[in-house]
């Protein structure tokens, strides 16, 4: 058995994605604890009033809603019984024996498992410690309801061999596939909970690496004026298609002022998490040649680390932000530091952009056409036209062209004479 411990800051978020799972018809609610009534007694309102109601004790704890997952190997096949008999056995070891709770069965996933919805907060309105909690209850009391219950252990097994344990299982949104709403939900309830952004660019960033984009609408549209936002999916090229959703559409209403309140909780950060990103950065720029900055994306991709380029329609490079797939943090350049900014990075790289005349721009420092070569393959589906024209033309000029050649090297030009002049 695995177990997985999330904390968030809304409990309706929780609750009305294992409701909605229900509603699809690939979960059931099997189990009920701490609740007036059994579970097949009990309609929407009354599961999450008892949460909402126990919440109110103590307003001063953010982050007071528990989201728990207890995953099984493939090979168990365990009745409803067993399942409300271990998930009782472990909330009890836990110290959550005495909170009421909600108990998920999901069939939607490869792995038998099922979710536990709870709050942190007892009935006296003190706070449940949560620091650690994985660590020095959960450990111990999963290798006891191992033992106790003769289930598959988890502890041993090659990392590659255990089971995707998210609890939202997602991928990129394809019109037409799934009803519009049901991906945009099951993509926006991950992203907006889990991520750490302080800014729209930011989260759009991870958006629309799921073919997602939250839009605003142009400053003269209505949407706009009435502070209004509406969700669309984009094809692959990253254009937007079918009809739009409004936020207040969603059950969990990602409007935004709520996307407001969550960018203000996202200021501050935490100094380890900002460091791991300059450190990784700084290691892979270190002793580099001159590189395109999409072999530096490369080098980040193996840490854990996904960079997204903003660029104008004449393919120059403005923007830059940083995805942090290990800590859930989203950055944009400028916020870690200027050296880190669009501009610094492709300095950086060995690649400053020169302007000669108005409109002509070739890289200063070339590096190896092979280098460039698979820049134009990394980017291919991004590229503008100029911006490809522009960029073969400077594998071109690297070969025939004297603009590349030493300055020493190059033959000096005879000055002819000036007609006219007497000799």
């Amino acid at each position: 058995m695995v177990t997985i411990i999330k904390t968030s800051h809304s409990i309706r978020s929780i609750f009305n994605y294992n409701e909605n799972k229900v509603k699809q018809g690939v979960a059931e609610c099997i189990g009920a604890e701490n609740y007036t009534a059994d579970v097949d007694k009990l309609d929407d309102f009354a599961k999450i009033n008892r949460f909402t109601k126990r919440l109110e004790l103590n307003e001063n704890t953010k982050r007071n809603s528990v989201h728990i997952s207890l995953n099984f190997d493939p090979s168990e096949n365990h009745s409803k019984e067993k399942l409300m008999a271990i998930v009782n056995t472990y909330m009890d070891k836990i110290g959550f024996a005495k909170q009421p709770y909600l108990v998920y069965q999901h069939h939607d996933a490869g792995h038998p498992h099922v979710h536990v919805v709870s709050v942190n907060i007892e009935r006296y309105g003190k706070r449940i410690d949560m620091h650690h909690l994985g660590i020095r209850k959960s450990e111990p009391a999963r290798k006891e309801i191992e033992e106790i219950f003769g289930l598959v252990k988890a502890e041993g097994r090659k990392i590659k061999e255990q089971f995707n344990l998210q609890p939202i299982s997602m991928g990129k949104v394809s019109y037409g596939k799934i009803e519009s709403k049901k991906a945009l939900t099951n993509v926006l309830n991950k992203i907006i909970n889990e991520y750490k952004y302080s800014s729209l660019p930011e989260l759009n960033a991870v958006l629309k690496q799921y073919n997602v984009l939250a839009d605003r609408g142009s400053e003269n549209s209505k949407i706009f004026l009435a502070n209004g936002l509406v969700y669309r999916i984009l094809d692959d090229k990253g254009n937007p298609i079918g009809v739009p959703i409004k936020a207040s559409d969603f059950y969990f209403k990602p409007t935004l002022k709520f996307l407001g309140e969550k960018f203000k909780e996202n200021e501050a950060r935490n100094m380890s998490d900002k460091l791991r990103i300059k450190n990784i950065i700084n290691m892979a720029l270190l002793n580099e040649r001159a590189m395109p900055i999409s072999h530096l994306a490369k080098l980040l991709e193996r840490e854990g680390i996904q960079t997204v380029f903003r660029r104008s329609s004449e393919g120059l490079l403005y923007g830059i932000t940083y995805i942090d797939l290990i800590t859930k943090n989203v950055f944009n350049g400028s916020s870690l530091g200027k050296e880190y900014s669009a501009k610094a990075i492709e300095e950086r790289c060995g690649l400053k952009v020169a302007i000669e005349g108005k409109s002509n721009q070739i890289y200063e420092n070339l590096p190896s056409k092979e280098l460039l070569i698979d820049d134009l393959q990394y980017q291919k589906d991004t590229l503008t036209i100029p911006h490809l024209v522009k960029l073969l033309d400077v594998l071109m000029r690297a070969e025939y062209s004297s603009d590349y050649i030493q300055n020493q090297l190059k033959k000096k030009k005879s000055k002819k004479k000036r007609r006219g002049l007497s000799q």
